[in-house]
């Protein structure tokens, strides 16, 4: 197994666990969801950029920085998949006839 795929699958079990728990609010709206994705891909691939900095100059653990590195890779492909698929969601309207 991939260490690409053990990470992928223990961030997806960690979520999946948090998502199964009940929300207080269920009526979150669509906005609130969007800004707390941007600023949770934020974070994660500012902490890439942070781990990789440290383990540059200092020395940091090499486990930390791989995992680090994994989580950031998997946000960005993640955000460029949703991007294809909004643009090519877009292209689609703008071939519908009026």
């Amino acid at each position: 197994m991939d260490i690409r795929t053990s990470l992928a699958a223990q961030g997806y079990g960690q979520a999946r666990q948090t998502a199964a728990q009940p929300n207080q609010e269920q009526n979150v709206n669509e906005g609130n969801v969007f800004s707390e994705a941007i600023r949770n891909f934020t974070e994660t691939v500012q902490n890439g950029e942070r781990m990789s900095h440290a383990a540059m100059t200092t020395g940091a653990d090499p486990h930390a920085l791989v995992t680090a590195l994994a989580q950031t890779e998997l946000a960005v492909e993640t955000a460029v998949t949703v991007r294809d698929k909004v643009v090519e969601a877009y292209q689609e309207i703008l071939r519908m006839p009026v």
